[in-house]
């Protein structure tokens, strides 16, 4: 029955987190911490802003495993994939490199939407009420169950439109959205859509310092 104190260290989209892990803490597993899946990506694919090696943390294990979707607020008027492609549909985003703009940058690549990604927001919480304000259309990434968890109202009430869902197989509750990579017109681009996906998979999984 261990005692727990939560730090919450935003910046980089979970790297300055991941950065004091590698760098900092304690390496005797008193320390432990969550990221944005996004990264394990970003590394594969040679993100220079990465400083610290995902290979050499300790990984624990995954509570959760959650399809992300992009939604829009029910007032912006883009309701599907075809609408986001007649018109430019801006999403708030916590940085450039985290999921919330990885989805909405390849969609404009392969699928020829007109995301407008506006970057900046420290959290999920002010990425909501931009949207919630109009401030955008809408967001990136909404994690469907956390989003349900802690926004319930709004699917409810119909708050939000789900355009598309990320992950390797569709949630049981989303039956008529379709996944990100069953928009793809050819092979390449639907296995550059299923990479994109693969670390929904990874969820939001604990870990520990190096060594």
């Amino acid at each position: 029955k261990p005692s727990i104190i939560v730090k919450n260290m935003a910046g980089g989209g979970s790297r300055v987190a991941c950065g004091y892990m590698y760098n900092v803490a304690p390496r005797d597993g008193t320390a432990l911490a969550t990221a944005d899946q996004s990264l394990t990506l970003q590394q594969a694919i040679g993100d220079k802003t990465i400083q610290f090696d995902n290979n050499r943390f300790h990984w624990i294990g995954n509570p959760d495993q959650d399809n992300n979707t992009l939604v829009t607020w029910h007032t912006s008027g883009v309701r599907t994939i075809a609408d986001a492609k007649s018109q430019t549909v801006s999403v708030a985003t916590t940085g450039p490199n985290t999921t919330s703009a990885q989805y909405p940058v390849i969609m404009n690549l392969l699928l020829g939407t007109k995301f407008k990604i506006v970057h900046g927001y420290p959290g999920a919480n002010d990425a909501n009420m931009a949207m919630e304000r109009g401030e955008v259309h809408g967001r990136g990434s909404y994690g469907w169950a956390t989003g349900k968890a802690t926004r319930p109202a709004w699917p409810k009430e119909g708050k939000i439109n789900v355009l598309v869902q990320i992950g390797l197989t569709k949630s049981s509750e989303l039956p008529n959205v379709p996944l990100i990579m069953d928009l793809a017109t050819n092979a390449d681009d639907r296995a550059v859509l299923r990479l994109l996906s693969a670390p929904v998979a990874i969820g939001k999984p604990l870990f520990t310092t190096p060594d």
